[in-house]
């Protein structure tokens, strides 16, 4: 099906994010949709909420995850927030329960949940998933959508690869310079993803993990992300409206057109 029909069909492509407060959600948000500028929210009738009367019910603990996250800058995507559950406890994970069910019962397509990315911050050393992870991964059914691990301020991680370089006899500037590519690759091998793979505790592990450092740079590429996310998708019809929404990665609409 033409991209511009597939729009014209369901509208907007839907991302439910989750993650804890400070875990770099809204930042990667406005990386993806190409701005700087905070999101406009609107609640389940579509009417927008002042940002005042948002940030008093904020301040008072209350959360709506039916609320959307809508950018000016590129209105095609449409986004729910979900806090992490150690915030909110037994209440906030069975809300985002109820969230995911009532979606997938949604007869129509652009009313459905499309994406899941869940955000797992990297700035604690020797980072290890909390029980609300663990949690959401061993007992929350999530259907046929494509769910994604993103771990955020992976960035963290590279001074613990500098030091490691350093202790294996590399040059000041060799560590520095190496620190990156060898905190993917120790990664790549931990206990982290041994852990959300292949552990028993794990019962629906997502379908693909991406590393996101320096998200708050001016110069920061989301392209992997895009790219990955894309990669996640069984469903050929939401992948190219996934894609033609999408204006940071050029490469991947050529791509996809080429194959098309």
């Amino acid at each position: 099906m033409d991209p511009s029909k597939i729009k014209e069909k369901i509208g907007r492509f839907r991302i439910l994010v989750i993650g804890r407060a400070n875990a770099g959600k809204t930042t990667i948000l406005q990386r993806v949709c190409n701005t700087r500028e905070n999101p406009e929210i609107y609640n389940s009738a579509g009417e927008k909420i002042d940002p005042i009367v948002l940030m008093a019910s904020t301040e008072r603990g209350e959360h709506d995850i039916e609320n959307e996250m809508v950018f000016r800058n590129n209105p095609g995507f449409v986004f729910h927030d979900s806090r992490g559950f150690e915030a909110g406890g037994e209440s906030e994970f069975d809300k985002m329960k109820a969230f995911i069910t009532s979606r997938s019962k949604k007869t129509k397509i652009k009313d459905q949940l499309h994406a899941i990315w869940y955000c797992i911050p990297m700035d604690e050393a020797s980072r290890s998933f909390t029980e609300g992870e663990i949690k959401f991964f061993s007992q929350c059914d999530i259907g046929s959508i494509a769910v994604m691990v993103l771990f955020t301020k992976f960035d963290a991680l590279y001074d613990v690869a500098y030091a490691q370089l350093k202790s294996m006899g590399k040059s000041m500037e060799e560590a520095e310079e190496l620190a990156p590519k060898h905190a993917e690759e120790s990664f790549a091998i931990g206990s982290q993803l041994k852990f959300l793979y292949h552990s028993k505790d794990i019962r629906r592990p997502p379908k693909r993990h991406i590393c996101l450092p320096n998200m708050d740079k001016d110069d920061a590429d989301c392209g992997p992300l895009i790219e990955c996310t894309a990669g996640t998708m069984d469903n050929e019809v939401l992948r190219q409206l996934f894609v033609s929404t999408q204006q940071t990665n050029l490469e991947l609409c050529m791509k996809y057109a080429v194959e098309r």
